[in-house]
């Protein structure tokens, strides 16, 4: 799947990789609109040479997708996802990047706070949600929901399971044992694409969901699993509990829990 992105009066190509589960720009694209370059494919090289003689890790990352150009062919295009775009945004020289870095500056700065004072994550993560529109009933569901999550990671990392790939297989698990679909089917469903599940849940999902992850850990807590496979039969029986309680939730409402809806038809 593609799509045109508009940056200003700019188009900037992008592609969606569902296998990576992440979108990629056009590097050129971006550096024609921040440096308004008149040959921005020639400002790029300079740069990727640059950044390469100095060991950026990004630029030896990026990798080519086929693109279609301005004469409508498909041709080969240096891309990068949003953390290394963000990352070579802050090599770029130019007023209009600024923005871009001083952003960058304040996340950074406030990611320091929230390791000294935890408490203000969650006051952020409140404010932001209510700049998204979303109730405060389902702000207080969804905040309750990071801490149950915490506590069951906490959990995963104390029985051996490894962040990143291990956390993602065990999260399917569960998922799939309550809602009766992958993590990747629910997103389709509800027409997602690299946006959080867990923010475009209703509030009953929301409480299916805490409670496969709350049951996951206590079963945890008392079996005692160790590594990936034993974590995995663990999250399943977990997430099973949660999975038959909705199915007794559908029995006497005559309809389905998953829902299709996402964010912006549930605020």
């Amino acid at each position: 799947m593609s799509t045109i992105k508009l940056f200003e009066t700019s188009q900037v190509r992008s592609e969606w990789d569902s296998e990576r589960d992440a979108w990629f720009f056009s590097i050129v694209d971006v550096v024609a609109v921040l440096t308004e370059s008149a040959d921005a494919a020639a400002y790029w090289r300079k740069l990727k040479q640059r950044l390469k003689a100095e060991g950026n890790e990004t630029v030896t990352n990026c990798h080519g997708l086929k693109l279609q150009a301005p004469d409508g062919k498909m041709r080969l295009t240096d891309v990068a996802d949003t953390e290394q775009l963000l990352r070579l945004i802050q090599s770029i020289p130019s007023p209009k990047a600024e923005p871009f870095k001083q952003w960058l500056a304040r996340v950074g700065y406030e990611r320091i706070e929230e390791t000294e004072d935890p408490e203000l994550a969650f006051d952020r993560a409140m404010e932001t949600y209510f700049k998204k529109g979303y109730t405060k009933e389902w702000i207080n569901q969804r905040l309750k929901s990071i801490e149950v999550r915490k506590e069951l990671t906490d959990e995963w990392e104390t029985r051996g399971v490894q962040k990143g790939q291990e956390f993602a297989i065990l999260t399917d698990e569960i998922t799939k044992a309550w809602s009766g679909l992958t993590t990747r089917q629910y997103k389709q469903a509800k027409g997602l694409k690299k946006e959080g599940l867990r923010d475009n849940m209703t509030n009953l999902e929301l409480v299916l969901n805490m409670l496969a992850e709350a049951t996951t850990t206590e079963i945890s807590r008392e079996k005692q699993p160790e590594g990936l496979e034993q974590n995995r039969v663990i999250a399943k029986q977990g997430g099973t509990i949660a999975g038959n309680t909705r199915k007794e939730i559908e029995v006497k409402t005559g309809k389905p829990v998953v829902s299709t809806k996402n964010a912006k038809q549930l605020k």
